[in-house]
C-alpha cells in the first residue's frame, strides 16, 4: 500500500467507524453467534499472494463485526465499562504511525517525557501525594497494559526489597542499605517461603501472579458484616499464623472497588498492621475505581488519606472508566529506586550517555517487558479534549445513574439491592414482597439463578452475576450492574430495568405454579 491507497482506504475506515457508531443503539449488545463461527469462515492457510485491500476492510464488516460484543453499547452493563473514545482511537493511529519501541529515553525522547508529564497529569488530578510524582524525583508512575501487569510488576519489586531486607538481617551480615546484589544464598533460603495476601474479594490478578512467581497466595476471608472488606485484625490473624508457621509475608493487595461489588477495602487498618513489618509491601489495586477519585467529593469514601500514607503502589485502569482505549493502566510507585533495583538489566547494547549521568528515565526499567507502546499520547489527547471538568462530569453521569437505578430497584416489590451503590455498580436479586420470608437460601439462589439464564439468552442487554458470602451457609447469587458507560443514557438504564422485571415477574409466575416445589 502506498501513501494515496493508505489515504483512500483510512478515509474508508473511518467512514466505517462512524457509520458503526452511528448505528450502534441499533445493534444488540451481545454477539449472535456460536463457537466456531469465525474459524469456519476463514482458511486454514494465509493467502499465498496479495489479496485488495478493500477486500480485506469489507471481511472487517462481513466477519468480524457480528462476532463482537458491543461494549460501546448503551446497555451493556457487564463486568466493567471498557471505554473507547473519538480522541483515544485518533491518538492510537497517530502513536502506530511512528511505531517505535520506547524501552529508553533515546528511541524516541517525546514518547518518555510525554509519559512523565501525562504521569503527574493524572497523579495530581488523583490527590496522589507528591511522593507519587515524577516530578518528586523519588517516585512516580508508568503506564503499563493492565492491572495484572501491574501486580507482577508490584511484586518483583517488592520481593527484592523483602530479600535485601533479610540479607542484612543475616547472622554476621556486612552488607547494609539497598546497593548491592542479593546474594544467591539469600534467594535460595527465603524465596520460597515468601507469601503473597489478598481478600477473597481480590481480583483474580492475585491469585494469578502467585501462580507465576510459584508462590502461595492467602486469600484472607471477607465477611457481610463487613460489607465485603478486607479487615486488619482478619489479615493480622493469617499473618500472625504465617509467621509461627516460618513463613515470610512480603506483599498485600488491597482493592479500591472490588470487582463484585465496588468494595473499598480498610487500607487504614491494613496499612497499620502493615507498618509493624519491615518486609511487606503494599499494592493498591484500583483498576476500576481509581479514576473517580477525580472526585474530590468521593476520595474520604475511595481512603485517599489512607493510600497516601500506607501505599508502596496504586494503579488505576483509564481504559475501564477512564475514557481511554485499551490498554492504559497507570501504575504509581512511592519509590522508583525499588524498581530500578529489581528490573534493571542494561547490557552493552543499551546503554548511552543520557542514561549513564542519570539525566532520563528508561521506563524499560519500571516494567517486566522491554518494548513498550506509546500509550500516553492517548491520555494526553483525551484529557486536553475533555479537560478536568469533562472528565468529572463524565464520571458523575455514572454514578447518578446507579443511583436512579438503585431507586428503581428499592420500589419494586419483586427486587431487592444485595450491595447498595458503590460509585457506578450495584448488586440486586429477585426477592422483597414477592418471596415468601422463609423461602431457603438455596431456593432464592435459584429463582435467581433462572432469572440469570433468562438475561443471558437475550441479546439487548448485557448483565453479569456474582456469589456473595453470607452468614447462611450459601452464598448469595445476585446480578451486578456496572454503569458508566460513555453511551449509556438514563432512558438505556429505564429500558434495561424493564427487560430484567419482565424476565423476573416470568420466573416468579413459573414459580408460583409450582407452589416453590419444583425448585426445591
Amino acid at each position: 500500500m502506498d501513501i494515496e491507497g493508505f489515504r483512500r482506504a483510512g478515509y474508508a475506515a473511518v467512514d466505517a467507524v462512524c457509520d458503526y457508531y452511528t448505528n450502534l443503539s441499533k445493534k444488540t449488545v451481545r454477539a449472535q453467534v456460536l463457537p466456531g463461527y469465525l474459524i469456519d469462515q476463514l482458511p486454514r492457510e494465509a493467502p499465498k499472494t496479495d489479496e485488495d485491500f478493500a477486500l480485506v476492510q469489507s471481511d472487517f464488516e462481513s466477519l468480524i463485526l457480528p462476532g463482537i460484543t458491543n461494549w460501546q453499547h448503551g446497555k451493556f452493563m457487564a463486568y466493567f465499562p471498557g471505554i473507547s473514545t473519538f480522541e483515544s482511537m485518533i491518538a492510537d493511529l497517530y502513536a502506530t504511525s511512528v511505531s517505535n519501541p520506547g524501552f529508553n529515553w533515546v528511541c524516541s525522547p517525546a514518547c518518555t517525557e510525554l509519559e512523565q508529564v501525562m504521569m503527574d497529569w493524572m497523579a495530581k488530578l488523583f490527590g496522589l501525594g507528591k511522593m507519587f510524582h515524577i516530578e518528586s524525583g523519588k517516585g512516580g508512575g508508568v503506564i503499563l497494559n493492565s492491572a495484572s501487569e501491574a501486580v507482577l510488576t508490584a511484586a518483583v519489586a517488592a520481593r527484592e526489597t523483602a530479600l535485601r531486607y533479610l540479607a542484612t538481617t543475616e547472622p554476621g551480615s556486612t552488607l547494609s542499605g539497598d546497593g548491592f546484589d542479593i546474594p544467591d544464598d539469600i534467594r535460595a533460603k527465603y524465596s520460597s517461603k515468601l507469601v503473597m495476601y489478598g481478600s477473597t474479594h481480590t481480583h483474580s490478578l492475585g491469585q494469578k501472579a502467585a501462580l507465576i512467581f510459584g508462590l502461595t497466595f492467602r486469600a484472607v476471608p471477607v465477611s457481610t458484616a463487613d460489607k465485603y472488606a478486607l479487615r486488619g485484625d482478619a489479615l493480622q490473624e493469617v499473618i500472625d499464623q504465617d509467621i509461627k508457621d516460618g513463613l515470610i509475608p512480603f506483599f498485600v493487595i488491597a482493592t479500591v472497588g472490588t470487582t463484585s461489588t465496588g468494595t473499598v477495602d480498610r487500607i487504614d487498618e491494613i496499612g497499620a498492621v502493615l507498618a509493624e513489618y519491615n518486609t511487606i509491601s503494599l499494592h493498591i489495586d484500583a483498576a476500576w475505581a481509581g479514576v473517580a477519585l477525580a472526585l474530590e467529593d468521593q476520595r474520604g469514601y475511595l481512603r485517599l488519606a489512607d493510600i497516601n500514607r500506607y501505599a508502596t503502589s496504586f494503579c488505576t485502569n483509564m481504559h475501564k472508566w477512564g475514557l481511554v482505549a485499551l490498554d492504559c493502566t497507570l501504575f504509581f510507585v512511592r519509590n522508583r529506586k525499588v524498581l530500578n533495583l529489581a528490573l534493571d538489566a542494561t547490557p552493552a547494547y543499551l546503554r548511552y550517555k543520557e542514561a549513564e549521568t542519570g539525566a532520563v528515565i528508561d521506563y524499560r526499567n519500571w516494567q517486566l517487558a522491554l518494548g513498550r507502546r506509546f500509550r500516553s499520547i492517548k491520555v494526553w489527547f483525551v484529557m486536553r479534549s475533555y479537560g478536568v471538568k469533562g472528565f468529572q462530569d463524565h464520571l458523575r453521569v455514572g454514578i447518578d445513574h446507579c443511583q436512579q437505578l438503585s431507586k428503581l430497584i428499592i420500589a419494586s416489590p419483586s427486587f431487592e439491592l444485595v450491595t447498595a451503590p458503590s460509585l457506578a455498580l450495584l448488586t440486586f436479586r429477585l426477592g422483597g414482597a414477592a418471596i415468601p420470608a422463609d423461602t431457603l437460601p438455596a431456593e432464592r439462589n435459584l429463582l435467581n439463578t433462572l432469572l440469570n439464564v433468562r438475561l443471558n439468552a437475550r441479546y439487548d442487554v448485557f448483565l453479569t452475576q456474582t456469589l456473595l458470602p453470607s452468614t447462611d451457609e450459601e452464598d448469595v447469587f445476585c446480578i451486578r450492574v456496572a454503569l458508566g458507560g460513555r453511551r449509556t443514557t438514563m432512558r438505556d438504564v429505564e429500558e434495561v430495568w424493564a427487560v430484567v422485571v419482565e424476565e423476573g415477574e416470568e420466573v416468579l409466575r413459573e414459580w408460583t405454579k409450582t407452589s416453590g416445589a419444583a425448585w426445591a
